[in-house]
């Protein structure tokens, strides 16, 4: 199995800028193995390539064609038309193992829109990505071995952290993980907002809203322990932290932020 496999990535947003720099600059990927396919390779994006040393070209079939391992960071609504271009063009009659991180898009989706046999993956990761610091999921289609499941993996490894299951997981985790850190902005923005409202100067209690959250989220990760326990560790007895969770509680903090998942994920169910 090569690691290292000739890598096309059709698209070249966030996600593909993203992607393509994590290989190439935090785990060494050869640029030289990676072409990009985007539908109007100038601009940003041609800087960004050729910072990278990866080929950008506008023609996605000669790409797919060269390539073992396909990546489709196309926005949802424009994978049909794609596929269905690439197939008749017999882009990927070779069968290379195909990756998509289109939201709410199925496995039985892209299978019924690729060649019989093709080798399927559904990835689902999240904007932190960008920053090496992203979660990323992976579903894999009927017939994928270890080995190419593998390939996959490599892809995000280098972006953070990822982690495979059912495909019925993955529109509650583009709910949650993709969709999240929106949440967690605004979140993030409401702790500042406190803090400015008790004399804090804005950058200073940006700072440390963002860098508690952190922290907190580090706690959760490294220790393994649960949210709780590590809430119940900082209310003490009659002290501010259970104050100013009693006024959370009031405004139904639990309730709203679960709620927000389940319509992100009711959404993200009807993108494909």
């Amino acid at each position: 199995m090569n690691m290292h496999p000739d890598l096309a990535i059709l698209g070249f947003g966030t996600m593909g800028q993203a992607i393509s720099a994590g290989l190439v600059e935090a785990s060494g990927y050869p640029a030289a193995r990676i072409r990009v396919a985007t539908r109007h390779p100038v601009g940003a994006a041609r800087a960004r390539a050729e910072a990278l040393g990866i080929t950008l070209s506008g023609d996605a079939t000669a790409v797919v064609k060269a390539a073992e391992v396909v990546l489709l960071c196309v926005k949802p609504k424009e994978l049909k038309g794609l596929l269905a271009g690439l197939t008749a063009a017999g882009a990927l009659d070779h069968r290379p193992l195909v990756v998509s991180i289109a939201a709410g898009t199925t496995l039985d989706f892209l299978a019924t829109h690729t060649p019989k046999g093709t080798p399927l993956v559904r990835a689902m990761p999240n904007t932190p990505c960008a920053i090496r610091r992203g979660m990323t999921v992976l579903a894999a289609g009927q017939g994928v071995t270890e080995g190419q499941l593998a390939q996959a993996r490599a892809l995000f490894e280098p972006l953070g952290r990822v982690m495979d299951l059912d495909e019925k997981h993955m529109d509650a985790v583009t709910g949650l993980s993709a969709s999240g850190p929106a949440f967690m902005f605004v979140i993030l923005e409401s702790l500042a907002e406190g803090g400015v409202q008790c004399g804090l100067p804005r950058a200073v209690a940006l700072e440390l809203a963002a860098q508690m959250t952190l922290g907190a989220a580090s706690m959760v990760l490294e220790t393994g322990r649960h949210p709780a326990a590590l809430k119940d560790e900082v209310t003490t007895p009659a002290g501010c932290t259970i104050a100013g969770l009693m006024v959370l509680e009031d405004g139904r903090i639990r309730s709203v932020v679960a709620r927000g998942i389940e319509r992100a994920t009711q959404v993200a169910a009807g993108l494909g």
